[in-house]
Formats: C-alpha cells, sequence, structure tokens
C-alpha cells in the first residue's frame, strides 16, 4: 500500500464510487471538509491530530484550501514518517492546483474507479448499468434513476463550484451531444457550431468533463509510420451505465438493438483495460490508432520496449479475415503482440496474437 511509502496518499475518483468506503475501512480519524462543523472540529484539534499516530483523512480536502499548506508544514517536520494523511476528492482545479503546489514530492496519487469485472459475476450487467455501487449492479431498481440523480447533481453543483463557467442547462446539452459522439473522433469545431460556442471553449469544458471522471479522450497514435494518420482523441464515456441512461437504454436486449452498440462494447473494453493497468500500477502509454485508408485499432499499449495492438469486437465467432485483418494493422506500427477481445468461450493464444474474452483479457493483463 502507498501508505507504506508516503507521508501522504491522495485518493481521486468520481463522486460516489467508493473512496469513503474504503477510507473508513483502512480506519483513523475522519473529517469530511463539506461539513462546517469538521472544518472548525479540525482547526480546533490540529496539533493533537498530526502529533497522534492515528491516519487522519481528509474528505473533499479542496474545500479547504488552507489545509494543504498546513499538512506540508506537518510532513516537513518529519519527512520520515509515513502513511500519515489521507486524502479523498474528485478531480477539480482546485485540489490538483494545490496537490501540485504545496504536497508535490511529499504525496501519491491513487486513482479509484467504479467496480471492476473481476468483482461483478454477470459482465453484462456491468456493460449494461456502469460500476457504480449504487447505480444498479447491486440493485438493478435503481439503474436509471441513479444516474439521472448523479448527472443532475454533477451539472448543477459541482462542476460550477469546481469553476466550469457554463449554465447547468448547456452542460447538460453538452452532455447528451457527447453521449452520441461516444466512441467518434473529436471535432471541436463542429460541435462548438452545434452549440453556438467556440472550438476553445468546447476544449475547456470538455477538461472539466475529463476531470470530473465523466469522458476520457483517447489520444491518437502518432507514431513515424507510412500511412497518414488522424490525429484528432476520441471520446469515450468512462462509464457505460452513464452512457447508456443518457441514450434511454434499460435493458441488455434493448443495448443489443441499438445501431452504435460495438461502440459502447468498444469503450467498455477499454476502460475496463486502462482502469485496471491504473489501478495495478502498471505504467503503459494507451492510444487508438486510424490510418486515412481505415485501417484502425481501438486501442494501443506502448509499454516502452514493445507495442500491443488490440482490437474490440461484438462477436463469439470471430472470423479469420477479421483476425488477419488485425495482425496486419499491427505490423504497420510494428506491435508486438495482437489481441482480440471478443466474446470466444475458448481462447486463442500464440506468442504474437490472443483471441480471448474480457475476463481473460483482464487476466492476461495482470500477468504481466
Amino acid at each position: 500500500m502507498r501508505l507504506q511509502n508516503f507521508p501522504a496518499v491522495a485518493i481521486v475518483g468520481p463522486r460516489q464510487c467508493g473512496k469513503t468506503t474504503l477510507a473508513k475501512m483502512i480506519g483513523g480519524s475522519y473529517f469530511d471538509l463539506e461539513r462546517s462543523a469538521d472544518q472548525v472540529r479540525l482547526d480546533a484539534m490540529w496539533n493533537q491530530l498530526i502529533n497522534g499516530d492515528e491516519l487522519l483523512i481528509l474528505d473533499e480536502a479542496q474545500r479547504v484550501p488552507d489545509v494543504f499548506q498546513r499538512l506540508r508544514a506537518a510532513i516537513d517536520e518529519d519527512r520520515g514518517r509515513k502513511g500519515r494523511f489521507l486524502l479523498l476528492g474528485s478531480v477539480s482545479p482546485s485540489l490538483m492546483e494545490n496537490v501540485s503546489e504545496s504536497l508535490a514530492g511529499r504525496l501519491a496519487i491513487l486513482e479509484l474507479t467504479p467496480f471492476f469485472l473481476s468483482e461483478i459475476e454477470q459482465p453484462d450487467d456491468l456493460w449494461l448499468m456502469g460500476g457504480y455501487p449504487d447505480g444498479g449492479i447491486l440493485d438493478e431498481d435503481m439503474f436509471g434513476p441513479w444516474q439521472e440523480s448523479y448527472l443532475a447533481l454533477l451539472t448543477q453543483r459541482d462542476l460550477p463550484s469546481w469553476g466550469l463557467p457554463a449554465k447547468p442547462q448547456t452542460t447538460q446539452r453538452l452532455i447528451r451531444m457527447l453521449a452520441a459522439l461516444h466512441g467518434q473522433t473529436l471535432n471541436a469545431s463542429q460541435l462548438g457550431t452545434s452549440m453556438a460556442l467556440d472550438a476553445k471553449t468546447i476544449r475547456s469544458y470538455l477538461d472539466y468533463l475529463e476531470g470530473a471522471f465523466l469522458i476520457r479522450l483517447l489520444p491518437p497514435f502518432l507514431g513515424n509510420i507510412k500511412k497518414r494518420l488522424v490525429k484528432s482523441p476520441k471520446i469515450f464515456w468512462r462509464d457505460c451505465g452513464l452512457l447508456h441512461s443518457i441514450l434511454g437504454v434499460h435493458d441488455i436486449e434493448q443495448l443489443f438493438a441499438q445501431p452504435w452498440v460495438g461502440s459502447s462494447w468498444e469503450g467498455f473494453v477499454i476502460e475496463q483495460t486502462l482502469s485496471r493497468l491504473s489501478a495495478s500500477g502498471k505504467s503503459t502509454q494507451a492510444f487508438y490508432m486510424r490510418t486515412s485508408d481505415q485501417y484502425e485499432l481501438d486501442l494501443v499499449l506502448d509499454w516502452g520496449t514493445q507495442k500491443w495492438a488490440i482490437e474490440s469486437k461484438l462477436t463469439s465467432n470471430p472470423s479469420p479475415q477479421m483476425i488477419t485483418r488485425l495482425q496486419k494493422t499491427a505490423e504497420i506500427i510494428n506491435a508486438r503482440r495482437s489481441v482480440l477481445v471478443c466474446r470466444v468461450e475458448e481462447p486463442i493464444e500464440s506468442d504474437e496474437l490472443l483471441v480471448t474474452d474480457l475476463r481473460g483479457w483482464m487476466r492476461h493483463l495482470l500477468s504481466q
């Protein structure tokens, strides 16, 4: 655990993903700094708390900016002492600015995501309803109403308090448009025209939505190859349950009937992959790749010494042509391994090729 190696650790992640629950399981003195009573209690007990042996847990620490300077002073007085402070928060400009300015080199950052596939029995339930504990995965009656309330809270309260200058109605409209663009390349100018905003403003708004863990902008692969490459990022919703709720999908049969179901599956595979890698501390760079003549890879993992080419297909019977196309595309970027994540029952594996289901892919990632 990183608390054993650093004086302080910050657990960041979207609201309602389980940060507080995890912190309370670890144990310590807990303060919710969204509550004025806890702010007063922390100030009054500060010297006692920092000199004690208990872990000090500060939830939504960005609500009290002065606390970062006090944390820095407390850490610097005893730099050799580890595991003293645990900060929790949704990523916001104020949180990350205070961390970088006051606690650089003193604090480790850990991202907590909603449930992983390994924590859920039915993969299609996780794909349909997303991984938020209260969003339906543990009680399917919550799927739909919970997502609506969650997005309303973000657009009406959290995002404005974090500095997003848009009105809630504008943010809600942008969210609906981004749901329709899931899995597509970003054209900020075109999106701005649709909303009567300029491209620079759109990019600024997207930064906030990325910071709130709503969307992921997957960068393009721009390696030195002989083909022309698409250079715009692709837009993905990080939680498929939020995506499906916005688009009015309420059950798995309805999901399979959508013309965009393949893009939904692609985003699900990408998010499970990248979140699992992040949680396990594995260092890699992630891209997608598309050439002007339509050779494409859903995901490129660059490990520094080698690259992997990953495709996701919503099929239980991949054709030889599909596999051949993947391998040919992988050769364009000199990828060491080609991976096809689909719904097969029996995997196919060699030194250079892996065809497997999503659970098999997750196990393979963690074994590296």
